[in-house]
């Protein structure tokens, strides 16, 4: 599963960063597609651990401030999907889960820019953009997952 997610990060690195949006902040997360599937298919405290190795490989690819980005969007974004899944049971859809974990990745990154900088600033200018991005992303990497999850289903039984 790691492997899948760090080539998937390798993947999007390489496709330009989109319009108006911060190059840190503005990705797709197609690995979140393989984190997701680690939470349902795995187990809970697996997914928690690829966020982490995740976050190691991000360190290792792009320096520590991406680690730490990546470490606190990907467990914020990891423990709201587990949350939402929990609470909700199978009224849920992926698509939903998706967007709440891609909002949750950039508040995580968002808020521990906030802190690193000591601006507060940075999250009034960039929460509305960023709230939009993940919704929109989120959305496409849910419709993604749904695509696929046949696939998953296929490969668990």
């Amino acid at each position: 599963m790691l492997a899948l997610i760090m080539v998937l990060v390798i993947i999007e690195r390489m496709l330009p960063p989109l319009p108006m949006l911060p190059p840190q902040f503005g990705r797709l997360g197609l690995s979140n597609v393989i984190v997701m599937y680690v939470v349902f298919f795995v187990g809970k405290k697996e997914a928690i651990t690829m966020a982490i190795l995740k976050s190691i490989f991000n360190v290792l690819m792009r320096g520590g401030m991406a680690g730490l980005l990546s470490l606190t969007g990907g467990l914020l974004s990891v423990f709201m999907i587990i949350a939402l899944s929990w609470l909700f049971k199978e009224k849920i859809s992926y698509v939903a889960l998706s967007i709440a974990g891609a909002i949750g990745h950039n508040i995580g990154q968002l808020v521990t820019a906030c802190l690193i900088m000591q601006n507060w600033l940075l999250f009034i200018a960039y929460f509305p953009i960023l709230l939009v991005a993940g919704a929109i992303f989120g959305t496409l990497t849910g419709i993604f997952l749904n695509i696929i999850m046949p696939i998953f289903n296929r490969i668990n039984k």
